[in-house]
């Protein structure tokens, strides 16, 4: 096989990644479920919002995306790029990064507060304790006024910074800065670089 080829025939990749859910995923299921065992009631797949919010809490103003590390390019080791059709990939990841920067510029507008939640962090625990504690930030966001969170696996995310919750043995991070997260949505994907082909 040449290098850079897919060992899986073209018609075969479209139909699986085809398959791939959009929603009701299992880290979306995992967190929607938890949030609502502690007493949080929410839409799920917002429709009259841009983007799409996965969970709408209009009580506290507040949306939760489930973003996936594949498809919204996120700088973990959750993403790998795909070595055949780079070209598609690359500009499919861009646009997808695009969107979301975008979507989150207008909810904010909209006066929504808006919280990410990475499937790393979602996949990564190693304990149910570290689970809880995951939904616990998210629980202690929702109740409260600050504007913007993002949530991580700090273990997969290699981009330099300090783990902002190393301190206290969480299995995840988390950042209350929007700007920081514009930032990493406007930057090129380190995983899209090289040749384009």
């Amino acid at each position: 096989m040449l290098p850079g080829m897919d060992s899986v025939p073209r018609e075969t990749r479209s139909r699986i990644m085809a398959s791939i859910r959009g929603r009701d995923t299992v880290p979306e299921m995992l967190l929607r479920s938890a949030l609502h065992a502690r007493g949080f009631r929410f839409r799920v797949d917002a429709r009259d919002l841009p983007g799409r919010p996965d969970l709408k809490l209009t009580r506290h103003g507040a949306l939760i995306f489930v973003n996936g590390c594949f498809w919204h390019g996120h700088n973990c080791s959750y993403f790998r790029a795909p070595k055949s059709n780079r070209r598609f990939w690359a500009d499919k990841v861009e646009g997808n990064r695009a969107r979301d920067l975008r979507v989150f510029e207008e909810l904010t507008a909209l006066g929504w507060r808006v919280c990410v939640v990475w499937e790393c962090a979602l996949r990564a625990p190693a304990s149910r304790r570290d689970v809880e504690a995951l939904v616990d930030a998210v629980a202690v966001w929702i109740r409260g006024r600050r504007r913007f969170l993002e949530l991580y696996d700090r273990a997969a995310v290699s981009d330099g910074q300090p783990e902002q919750g190393a301190r206290n043995g969480r299995a995840f991070g988390r950042s209350g800065d929007a700007a920081l997260f514009a930032a990493e949505r406007q930057a090129e994907y380190r995983g899209l670089k090289g040749p384009k082909a």
